[in-house]
């Protein structure tokens, strides 16, 4: 049965901004970077506080980076999450902030944020942030983007709250890691490293991948901001095919899911073969 998802309580009628930490400024990471100012300009329109957003990224540009992230050639050596949020400060004129570390591997606690958003391309990263919600506060949101070559998925989820009620955990939105355990899973061992040729690094992904997944998963997230609901909670996107198959909001499905995950702790689907389908 087909339903809806309401906006968490924690954000309901919210004075304040809506605060972000987006971790990775990658591919996925600068795509969603660069579409945000436009959420931010639709939130002021619509009468709401706007965003205030945080970037963790340790790497820096590479010449291989130019090809198909948002760098170009004067970049190369520059953090990433430094380069891009400076640049988006000085042109909409915001107070962004950029941190030039990995997710959990500062010297300070992570930034508080309501919405966390994963851009990371190995299972370590995931694993680490997975355990962050266990250990600390979690925040009310957590939207994954992933992709292989010819395709990527984008999930939002509700990370588990101690402090709610435990029929308010049944109808909350299963996270990726729920859904998927295997993407969290560091004793799985990790995909191949980036290749150092522009054309091997475009025939192992195809441009436009991180755009598309960037750009669908905040429409979705703006209607769900606007609106207070939203039907569906993620897509699967296919470059070959054109289509993009919705994750439908569904407690029911979501309820004896987690009943089986209690009994079966390892069950989980191919994500890949969910992406492709």
């Amino acid at each position: 049965m087909q339903t809806v998802h309401h906006l968490h309580s924690r954000l309901m009628g919210s004075t304040r901004p809506l605060r972000v930490l987006l971790v990775g400024a990658g591919g996925s990471g600068s795509a969603v970077l660069l579409q945000l100012p436009f959420l931010e300009q639709a939130l002021r329109a619509w009468g709401q506080p706007g965003l205030i957003v945080t970037v963790m990224d340790p790497d820096t540009v590479s010449e291989v980076n130019v090809v198909r992230q948002p760098f170009s050639h004067v970049d190369i050596g520059s953090n990433k999450a430094m380069c891009l949020v400076g640049r988006i400060n000085m042109f909409w004129g915001f107070g962004w902030k950029a941190i030039p570390h990995a997710f959990g591997e500062g010297t300070a606690a992570e930034p508080e944020c309501d919405l966390l958003i994963s851009c990371v391309d190995t299972r370590k990263a995931r694993h680490q942030i997975a355990e962050s919600f266990k250990k600390f506060r979690a925040p009310a949101y957590h939207l994954d983007l992933g992709n292989n070559a010819s395709s990527g998925q984008y999930v939002l989820g509700q990370p588990r709250d101690r402090t709610v009620s435990a029929r308010a955990q049944e109808t909350r939105l299963p996270t990726v890691f729920e859904l998927y355990p295997e993407i969290a899973d560091s004793t799985l061992g990790e995909s191949p490293l980036p290749s150092c040729s522009a054309v091997e690094a475009l025939d192992r992904q195809e441009p436009f991948i991180n755009q598309t997944l960037a750009v669908s998963s905040l429409a979705m997230l703006a209607r769900l901001l606007r609106y207070g609901q939203i039907s569906y909670h993620g897509g699967f996107y296919n470059a070959e095919t054109g289509r993009i198959a919705p994750l439908l909001v569904c407690p029911d499905r979501f309820a004896k899911m987690r009943r089986t995950a209690k009994k079966q702790p390892s069950r989980g689907a191919a994500l890949g073969k969910r992406a492709a389908a």
